[in-house]
């Protein structure tokens, strides 16, 4: 059935511009490569005006067995197949769904959400701390993944390698449709209380809706 858009007020936080652009473009500052983070230690910030705040999202339960987000408690590690996570869309362009994963992060964070139970998948462009913890080796990064110590970036071509996590968030942040149609209902698999979907609503919901 198709995703009804709904928007979280995301807390002032920022994320660092994309690595280096085509030839012909402006050259932003470089992303700092993220590391292990608690709550308490925010992204830098982004130069120049913050975008405007969406107000705060209200999840919508796909079932009635569904919990709220603050009665997961006790319930996170219980089988995918035992109840299904609650749903939310968060609408943003193919090119922002990204960044807007990484407030829709941030704000799980601010609100006491632990960095270990957020798995964030991307269907196009790899977050750039992905592509750093990979430059030392698969093994290495997988084993990040492994020990849940922190947010955990995967592409969602890899999705089948990922553990259950308690939140996923999808960026549907590439042009492959049939990449992000087979990654959201893996990823729903893996969350054991909370999806969350970035990107265009119209293409969300005519290309991964069904799926849902």
């Amino acid at each position: 059935m198709p995703l009804i858009p709904e928007e979280p007020q995301i807390h002032e936080s920022a994320q660092g511009p994309r690595a280096t652009p085509a030839a012909g473009r402006p050259a932003p500052t470089p992303r700092p490569v993220p590391g292990p983070r608690t709550a308490a230690s925010p992204r830098p910030g982004r130069p120049g005006p913050a975008p405007a705040r969406p107000t705060p999202p209200v999840p919508r339960p796909t079932s009635a067995s569904s919990p709220s987000p603050s009665a997961v408690t006790g319930q996170e590690n219980r089988s995918a197949s035992s109840a299904q996570p609650q749903i939310q869309l968060i609408p943003a362009p193919t090119a922002g769904a990204l960044d807007a994963a990484e407030e829709a992060v941030d704000l799980l964070l601010e609100t006491g959400r632990a960095p270990g139970d957020i798995l964030v998948l991307t269907t196009g462009e790899p977050h750039p701390w992905a592509t750093h913890e990979l430059s030392f080796g698969d093994a290495a990064y997988w084993a990040q993944h492994d020990a849940r110590d922190d947010v955990f970036f995967a592409d969602a071509a890899a999705v089948e390698r990922a553990a259950e996590r308690p939140v996923v968030v999808v960026a549907v942040n590439g042009d492959d449709d049939e990449l992000a149609a087979r990654a959201l209902p893996a990823a729903r698999k893996r969350a054991g209380a909370l999806l969350i979907v970035c990107g265009d609503p119209q293409r969300v919901n005519s290309v991964l809706g069904a799926a849902v």
